[in-house]
């Protein structure tokens, strides 16, 4: 008697993914190639885009963007958006600078209790859009309001000025600017320390989305909030929490912006919240939420910086940068979109 083989029985309900799938499912894929085409254009039509200090250039560029990119894009994926990230940045320095001057105390206190203010912000974005059910949208552009009325009127009311007074003369000054204002040498090009800084935040966002429960959270309730809730994830202290990250992302680069320069203009930052929010679309957040990366939106700022830098070593008009960044935001969100519907249908 003789056996015959038989072919195993494959579940029909299980479906595998090719890995053309996978990576064509990665939220941050069109930005990379689009990155990547922008790279090649700028070194084709200006050599001197290659040379390692318009690299670093660039990369300064992408960091004072990136920084909140890394907050926005999280709380993109948690399905919610922040007006005021602009403003707040500047209030965050504006509060660090006024209070050590006006007081004569060590800067560091004034960093410190920038810190507070600006989680305390976040938090009560959080709190009202939770306690209210208003859209994000409603809600920040109150705050964005707010903070731009706050800046120019305490400025003003305790400086004299619509800038604030140096601060570069008082103690401490120069421990917080090696740490937040620093420049590190490497192999004769002076990279600013800003751009670590955006690499190691980028890290740990990544992290703690793809590894940590948070990250879990985080998708979940940008996906779908009440059945998250059913499912009991803590839909509230999520978001809460994405608001206040936010808050701490205007905090590390308000710093920067303090030390970089001992001084603040407290008109500054207004529409600044548009291209932090430009580069997490860029980089593949959806603004319906629960899809992106912090990768990709690192990603959309190094585009930015390209873009910015990439037209000025062109030499070509910088009035044409806004166009060419919008088109760019437009070109990308279409990618980004047909790139997800491909990638769950195969």
């Amino acid at each position: 008697m003789t056996m015959t083989a038989t072919a195993p029985v494959t579940d029909e309900r299980v479906g595998k993914k090719s890995t053309l799938s996978k990576i064509l499912g990665r939220p941050e894929i069109g930005a990379l190639v689009g990155a990547v085409a922008l790279f090649i254009f700028f070194a084709a039509v200006a050599p001197v885009f290659l040379q390692p200090a318009s690299i670093a250039t660039v990369l300064y560029g992408a960091s004072t963007i990136g920084i909140m990119a890394v907050g926005v894009s999280l709380l993109m994926i948690g399905g919610e958006f922040d007006l005021s990230t602009g403003v707040a940045v500047i209030s965050s320095a504006l509060m660090a600078s006024l209070f050590s001057w006006y007081f004569s105390m060590n800067v560091w206190v004034g960093v410190a209790l920038a810190l507070v203010m600006s989680l305390g912000v976040g938090f009560i974005n959080g709190w009202i859009l939770i306690k209210t059910q208003l859209p994000s949208f409603i809600v920040t552009l109150a705050t964005f309001l707010m903070l731009t009325g706050l800046n120019l009127g305490l400025t003003r009311a305790i400086g004299g000025s619509v800038s604030t007074p140096s601060i570069s003369n008082m103690d401490g000054f120069d421990s917080a600017k090696a740490i937040f204002a620093s420049s590190v040498n490497i192999a004769g090009v002076e990279v600013k320390i800003t751009v670590f800084i955006w690499i190691a935040m980028v890290a740990v966002a990544s992290w703690i989305l793809l590894r940590t429960r948070v990250g879990n959270w985080i998708f979940a309730s940008g996906g779908d909030s009440n059945a998250a809730r059913a499912v009991g994830v803590p839909v509230v202290k999520t978001k809460i929490g994405l608001f206040m990250a936010v808050g701490f992302c205007a905090w590390v680069l308000g710093m920067h912006n303090l030390f970089a320069f001992a001084t603040v203009q407290s008109g500054e930052g207004i529409g600044n919240e548009f291209l932090y929010i430009i580069a997490a679309v860029i980089g593949g957040c959806l603004l319906t939420g629960g899809y992106g990366s912090a990768i990709g939106g690192a990603i959309g700022a190094f585009i930015f910086g390209m873009a910015n830098k990439g037209i000025v070593y062109a030499e070509w008009n910088p009035d044409w940068f806004k166009f060419f960044l919008g088109l760019m935001l437009l070109l990308a969100t279409i990618v980004n979109l047909v790139v997800k519907r491909r990638a769950e249908q195969k």
